[in-house]
């Protein structure tokens, strides 16, 4: 067995994919079969088997897409807008795209530095796709999506990580630990902020002196913003685009899946320089051909109306931080900082240093599905995130979930 999941022994019915061994005549490429596994997946996988759960540990609400973006959607439909498109998304999306960075960011960004993508995910893909080089190293700050390093593996890059620091729950990042894992074998620098899942946000001083030493080393960055609209202090959060010049070597990672409640529509978008767009043209030919064609009418209609929107959903979530922090309180023992940015709570608990263990006496004992921190680095290893993008009654169901098993 090769790549064993950490599940195995302890979570009976992990899920089968890379990492187990395949039949000789089904021989997959190295790098997929030696795939590291994703303790996250195995894990809502796991509770699936197991009855009444409550499950906080995807990253996603339990409000449905708002009917403004569905009506948009639905009337497209109807009007037979079901046929290929342009391969980086319609002019339409594109433009209203840059008109959303104008009046939200502040910045003039021409729809050629604007790729739209069939989900955040894919925006990834391809700007890993375009960079890497088999044996290229990527300086990862974690923790961070275990997608994003994920997507590195595939492309036969190797990962370095530089882990944030965390006291009391706060979470910080030297910078001076990033430049020294750069080598000559690093091609770009890696991170999401603000952070899934640990809610840090990097400062905009941060972010002009990494670019700074991106810039001084021929370095790119690949940041994920996918988050940076929902903070609880700002309207949105610093972003590389505020030091940026149009040309660097930045490729950012957006989506609408987060501010605007469209997990399941899977469109996003990459910001790049205009330099870029006939490479990611090219990629996106083989491997998705374009965005779908109707849905993109509903992203549309989302940047158009969508601030409301995005408003009461912060609004409830800030309250639900209320319920987390009284919670928290009844458990002496949870480690947790009260979340200045994105729907998660990334916490630890005084004596349960195995996040594995502890996921799974929660389903087993408790009926609560909350993600191993181990899925999003080694830092993390021994914390647990948690979901509080529901209503406040599912929320207290689970926290009582919670706090019974862990005891007040």
């Amino acid at each position: 067995m090769k790549n064993k999941s950490p599940f195995d022994g302890s979570f009976p019915g992990a899920l089968q994919g890379p990492g187990d061994e395949t039949p000789s005549y089904l021989k997959l490429r190295g790098v997929i079969e030696n795939l590291s596994r994703n303790p996250g997946a195995d894990t809502v996988h796991y509770a699936r088997t197991r009855g009444d759960q409550i499950s906080l540990a995807q990253g996603e609400g339990d409000t449905p897409t708002p009917a403004f973006i569905a009506d948009a959607a639905v009337k497209a439909l109807s009007e037979g807008k079901t046929c290929y498109g342009p391969v980086l998304g319609s002019d339409d999306l594109r433009q209203e795209i840059s008109s959303y960075y104008a009046r939200i960011y502040g910045h003039q960004i021409p729809t050629n530095r604007i790729f739209v993508t069939a989900s955040g995910t894919m925006a990834m893909h391809l700007a890993i796709t375009a960079l890497l080089e088999e044996d290229d190293e990527v300086v990862a700050i974690t923790p961070i999506w275990r997608n994003l390093l994920g997507a590195v593996e595939i492309a036969r890059g190797r990962i370095r990580e530089v882990p944030l620091d965390e006291e009391n729950g706060l979470w910080s990042l030297d910078l001076d630990r990033v430049f020294a894992a750069v080598n000559s074998r690093t091609k770009l620098i890696l991170l999401t902020s603000p952070s899934n899942p640990s809610g840090w946000v990097m400062p905009e001083s941060q972010m002009q002196a990494l670019l700074d030493f991106a810039r001084m080393r021929g370095l790119w960055i690949i940041s994920d913003e996918v988050y940076g609209r929902l903070l609880y202090d700002r309207v949105r959060a610093p972003s590389f685009l505020d030091v940026a010049q149009p040309e660097d070597r930045l490729f950012i990672i957006n989506s609408f899946s987060k501010n605007w409640a469209m997990t399941g529509w899977r469109l996003g978008w990459l910001t790049g320089p205009a330099a870029a767009e006939g490479a990611i043209r090219d990629i996106a030919l083989y491997n998705m051909m374009c965005p779908p064609a109707f849905p993109q009418y509903g992203a549309i209609a989302a940047l158009r109306h969508g601030e409301p929107f995005i408003r009461e959903q912060l609004e409830m979530w800030q309250k639900n931080i209320d319920i987390l922090m009284e919670y928290y309180a009844r458990c002496p023992r949870i480690v947790a900082a009260r979340p200045r940015a994105t729907f998660y709570s990334l916490f630890r608990v005084e004596g349960e240093p195995d996040c594995l263990a502890l996921t799974r006496r929660l389903i087993d004992e408790g009926g609560l599905t909350l993600a191993p921190g181990c899925s999003f680095g080694k830092v993390t290893t021994g914390y647990i995130r948690l979901c509080f993008a529901v209503s406040e009654s599912r929320l207290r169901q689970a926290m009582e979930r919670l706090v019974g098993v862990l005891g007040q």
